[in-house]
């Protein structure tokens, strides 16, 4: 109990330490513009939402990966779980409401003891789509896991994975040794119940982030990339692949001040800043949900802290889609990831 507090406390120091870093600096000292004067140079300030369509649920921090790039800064050692009682209450929002998506997220969401009962509960309600973001590599983790894929077929699940790319070097650089043939394994497994076979309708989608200090490239070229790839040495299928721009938080922002890429870095994102993409970014239609039941904008805003504006309900016990539709989104500098280039989000890019 005590070195859990001891953690919760670390993890909120670091939380802070990290908004206060982001508000600052280069951005005070008006080096760069500031996310508000971006988007209030294009008529988009303050940033409001547009109809809620996807309830993003973090249902654990707990993974059995411990990944470079995680923004959610998870690993084995993590112990914040999300309760049945907490999971009873999102559900009750989506049977009370029109959320057509369950997106399920981590962690490694697997690794929740009450994780297949959510699925099948939100099934049996009638939730239009569950979206499961599955590292692959818990597949093969251990026993208990081995029926996944079957699982994921028998509810109708889509797969969301995590493939930083498709050679081994570089997933295993971000991922940690042997993680690029253990995910490919796991495809494999399932492929064989149906995902990613066109005329299954069994969704497997691939996440394509960078390595490095850079934005990705053009999403459409990058899936033929896997495609042909993963199709020719691994015999996989997959149906889509969505790129994401590395969030300038967590681990990945602790990355970039240690290697002196920081400046650099959002100088790219600030230079690609793209308006076309401001109105695609996913806090306009998305909830994010804490292992606690807390509300934010979205999940990167949930790894800062930063819970929805107090204007609004803040706690999914308190849950008033009203007052959501009216809050004020709350941005600070990392959301210049969402709107570079062709822009970001967890479905990809946007623009």
């Amino acid at each position: 109990m005590i070195k859990s507090l001891h953690a919760r406390h670390h993890q909120l120091a670091q939380q802070e330490k990290q908004v206060e870093y982001l508000s600052n600096g280069i951005f005070k000292e008006g080096k760069l513009p500031t996310f508000q004067q971006k988007i209030k140079s294009v008529n988009f300030f303050p940033l409001k939402p547009a109809a809620l369509e996807i309830f993003q649920v973090n249902i654990g921090y707990m993974c059995n990966q411990v990944c470079k790039h995680c923004h959610v800064d998870a690993g084995p050692d993590r112990r914040e779980i999300m309760t049945r009682q907490t999971m009873q209450q999102c559900l009750n929002v989506l049977a009370q409401t029109k959320i057509h998506t369950l997106d399920i997220t981590g962690g490694a969401p697997e690794m929740n003891p009450d994780f297949r009962w959510f699925v099948a509960e939100a099934k049996r309600i009638g939730v239009q789509e569950i979206i499961v973001r599955s590292n692959l590599t818990i597949i093969l983790a251990n026993p208990k896991y081995y029926d996944l894929p079957s699982f994921f077929k028998e509810h109708g699940v889509r797969i969301c994975s995590s493939l930083p790319f498709y050679k081994a070097d570089k997933t295993d650089r971000q991922r940690g040794e042997g993680v690029f043939e253990t995910s490919v394994e796991a495809l494999k497994l399932l492929n064989e119940v149906g995902y990613g076979k066109e005329e299954s309708g069994l969704i497997l989608d691939l996440v394509y982030n960078p390595t490095g200090a850079f934005l990705p490239g053009d999403q459409m070229q990058l899936q033929r990339d896997f495609k042909k790839e993963l199709k020719d040495h691994s015999n996989i299928d997959f149906n889509s692949l969505l790129t994401i721009t590395n969030i300038p938080i967590s681990r990945y922002l602790d990355f970039l001040i240690e290697s002196g890429n920081y400046e650099e870095y959002m100088e790219k994102l600030v230079n690609a800043f793209n308006p076309a993409a401001v109105p695609g970014v996913m806090c306009r239609n998305t909830i994010s949900v804490d292992w606690q039941g807390n509300l934010y904008d979205c999940d990167f805003n949930q790894m800062l802290g930063l819970k929805t504006s107090s204007a609004a309900c803040q706690h999914i016990s308190d849950f008033d889609m009203e007052r959501l539709s009216r809050r004020d989104i709350v941005i600070n500098q990392h959301c210049f990831a969402c709107t570079a280039g062709a822009g970001s989000s967890c479905q990809g890019a946007v623009a």
